[in-house]
């Protein structure tokens, strides 16, 4: 009965070796759209002036775009698809200086056999912001 217990499991553990499995091939995200910035309006303010809101205008923003001021994303309004609004608190224009600004167009996830494929997160170039 030892003998045949023992025959069984090298058995079983060749099979299940024998089958192989091999991880799924999954395909890599592709590049999102870049979203570009044409103006910002308005593009200054002056230090210790309260919130206000920021016009961010440009081409291929996605309908999830968000800006990012300063390096830091916003609660982002998409007016059209080539107008974006964010309010800029009074807390992140207390002292003078140059502000970049950006867009960012988020990856999308990918629907293909598990989760493969999407897209990446794409960011525009920075425009200066200047707090006087």
């Amino acid at each position: 009965m030892k003998t045949l217990a023992i025959t069984l499991l090298t058995v079983l553990s060749a099979f299940t070796l024998a089958c192989g499995y091999s991880s799924k091939a999954t395909t890599p995200a592709t590049p999102g759209t870049m979203p570009t910035i044409a103006t910002l309006a308005p593009n200054s303010t002056t230090h210790g002036d309260p919130a206000f809101v920021l016009t961010v205008t440009g081409t291929s923003f996605s309908g999830t775009a968000v800006i990012n001021f300063a390096g830091v994303a916003q609660t982002t309004n998409q007016v059209s698809p080539t107008q974006l609004t964010a309010t800029i608190a009074a807390a992140d224009i207390t002292s003078a200086g140059t502000v970049a600004v950006t867009v960012t167009n988020p990856g999308t996830a990918g629907t293909g056999a598990y989760g493969s494929g999407g897209t990446t997160a794409e960011t525009s170039s920075p425009m200066n912001f200047t707090v006087n």
